[in-house]
């Protein structure tokens, strides 16, 4: 009985407890009722982001990144994907009209796409460039090429001369294509061989940029070269349906040949009727001009015209011999090879590729001799004068000057002492007026 009477005092205070707890806490019997949420709904799951790579929605694939090793093909690439030889080689000859799968070169990236659930290739992806590359999707056997997204820049330069053209704009972070534009837009106006210190440059231009690294100069906007005190604008102007540069007068910076048939070098030897010459021993006229270069570096036509001679001699090694009109020839020797095409009446035009620096025949290292003639006589090609383009007309001349004005307010920003800086970054552009 003492037991029973000890549990229920027990119970009653905890009752007790209970009951004072509750009134202290009035929120806790205020809480509306939420009805039981079905259990399905915890066990919904958001479904996955889409992800693309190359344009294609890789969402829940596996990729496989790469580089292509020296002597590796299509087929070693893919074989330990478990692709058939059969679809490798049904997906080779296919491919020939798109990319010649035999162009697969050491040190390009490649990309591998499987299913998650297979280790066979379902995509070979492969960048021949950095800005393009080709999709060869193996199970529809599709192959396309295509760009990678681009962004664009202008960019602005000035320097000042100390060493080299060359030297000089390296130092402002000048890529070398800018500098072979440059070289070739004054070439006629400025002996690039006889700068002085202090001569002044200045350029405008337009830089293409994939994935952030800067893959192409796509256009020249304006440019400027002070030589010895002597003031030479390139300003852009579009006539007769062409966009040409001028200067600051009107006359045209084009000509029918280009100065060099090299891109930006060095002259290692002129013109000289009395050279000693350094294979045979003795003195003898020189009768063109020799530029230093690498062996397989190209040369290019300086002008439009037909291929009379491309064959190899003792004397002259590899050469390709061009007559432009009735006046003008021009001959290219010591090539370590003959461009691909380039025979007797082949037509070329300026600026095409028609062969690759070499030494063969009688020279001591790889160079290029370049020679020159005029009516039928070999003339110095250094001091030759060159006919310039039509200057600008008559009826173009008050938008002419109306685009000097603008190019000539533009350059004045240029400090030729700083940096250089970025005008406009972004896919279509306008920079005061030059298009």
């Amino acid at each position: 009985m003492k037991k029973l009477w000890i549990g229920l005092a027990a119970l009653l205070v905890t009752l007790s407890a209970a009951a004072v707890f509750q009134g202290n806490l009035p929120f806790l019997s205020e809480l509306p009722n939420e009805p039981e949420k079905p259990i399905e709904d915890s066990l919904l799951v958001s479904p996955p982001k889409q992800v693309f790579l190359y344009g294609i929605d890789v969402t829940g694939l596996h990729i496989v990144e790469g580089t292509v090793s020296k002597n590796q093909t299509l087929a070693t690439i893919l074989s330990p994907f478990n692709v058939p030889y059969q679809i490798i080689d049904e997906i080779a000859k296919k491919s020939k009209s798109v990319f010649d799968v035999r162009w697969i070169a050491a040190n390009k990236k490649f990309t591998v796409i499987t299913p998650s659930d297979s280790e066979k290739a379902q995509f070979f992806i492969y960048e021949p460039n950095p800005a393009e590359f080709v999709v060869f999707d193996l199970d529809s056997m599709e192959i396309y090429k295509a760009e990678k997204p681009a962004a664009y820049r202008i960019r602005e330069i000035g320097g000042v001369i100390e060493n080299s053209l060359y030297v000089d704009m390296d130092k402002k972070n000048v890529s070398l294509k800018v500098i072979n534009k440059f070289a070739d837009l004054f070439g006629w106006s400025v002996d690039f061989q006889a700068l002085q210190k202090g001569d002044v440059f200045k350029v405008v231009y337009q830089e293409k940029l994939i994935e952030g690294q800067v893959v192409d100069v796509t256009d020249f906007q304006l440019a400027f070269f002070e030589h010895k005190g002597k003031p030479i604008h390139a300003i852009p102007f579009e006539q007769n349906g062409e966009l040409n540069f001028f200067d600051q007068d009107g006359n045209s910076l084009k000509k029918a040949f280009l100065r060099d048939p090299l891109e930006y070098t060095r002259i290692s030897s002129r013109y000289n009727l009395n050279r000693f010459h350094p294979v045979q021993k003795r003195y003898k006229p020189h009768l063109g001009t020799d530029y230093a270069a690498k062996t397989g570096t190209e040369i290019r036509s300086v002008g439009d015209g037909t291929v009379v001679e491309a064959r190899y001699t003792a004397a002259n090694g590899n050469y390709v011999k061009i007559k432009h009109n009735g006046t003008y020839t021009t001959q290219y020797l010591h090539m370590s090879k003959i461009g691909s095409g380039i025979k007797a009446g082949t037509r070329v035009r300026q600026g095409q590729v028609i062969g690759y620096v070499g030494s063969t025949g009688l020279a001591t290292g790889p160079h290029l001799c370049f020679r020159f003639w005029k009516n039928g006589k070999q003339e110095d090609w250094l001091k030759e004068e060159i006919p310039p383009s039509e200057p600008i007309s008559k009826s173009n001349l008050m938008a002419f000057q109306a685009k000097r004005e603008q190019a000539l307010q533009l350059l004045a920003q240029i400090n030729p002492s700083g940096e250089g800086r970025l005008i406009a970054e972004k896919a279509t552009y306008e920079i005061n007026g030059l298009e």
